[in-house]
């Protein structure tokens, strides 16, 4: 994959990481992401897997925006949901790896107006204890009218 052939990303985030390639070894060798560049001499790869992009930058090296003490777990009170056509090839890598789940996978519908809108769901947590929630689409169905 190269960086012509990505979707546009109307948002990247930008992690800050202890170790860049233990990262790359989660995000791309288990999770299935793609390097589209890096700069190895500034510990900073950018990656992406289909429209989901992210950053990351190893701390101490290069140029790093820092607001307040790193404490692990990173990325506290956050997860990313990262869409993926099935969840099932994740999980069995991230299993062959010896990578534990923070939620085991499950089936979920999620109220959206007169809708509900289904998923099939897991949440690992990358090297840094940032959390990344894989879910695959299962469709939307109606809600059933509740009487009055």
């Amino acid at each position: 994959m190269t960086t012509a052939d990505a979707p546009d990303p109307g948002l990247v985030p930008k992690l800050l990481i202890t170790d860049l390639d233990k990262s790359l070894d989660f995000w791309c060798r288990l999770c299935g992401f793609a390097v589209l560049y890096h700069r190895l001499h500034e510990g900073f790869a950018y990656i992406a897997s289909g429209a989901a992009h992210v950053m990351l930058e190893q701390a101490g090296v290069g140029r790093n925006w820092i607001t307040g003490p790193l404490e692990r777990p990173l990325g506290r009170g956050i997860n990313f949901q990262v869409s993926v056509p099935s969840i099932e090839p994740l999980v069995n890598a991230l299993d062959a790896g010896g990578w534990p789940l923070c939620l085991a996978p499950e089936t979920k519908w999620y109220r959206s107006g007169e809708h509900e809108v289904g998923v099939t769901q897991f949440l690992v947590a990358d090297p840094d204890g940032y959390l990344i929630r894989f879910q695959a689409h299962l469709g939307r169905r109606l809600v059933s009218q509740e009487p009055a």
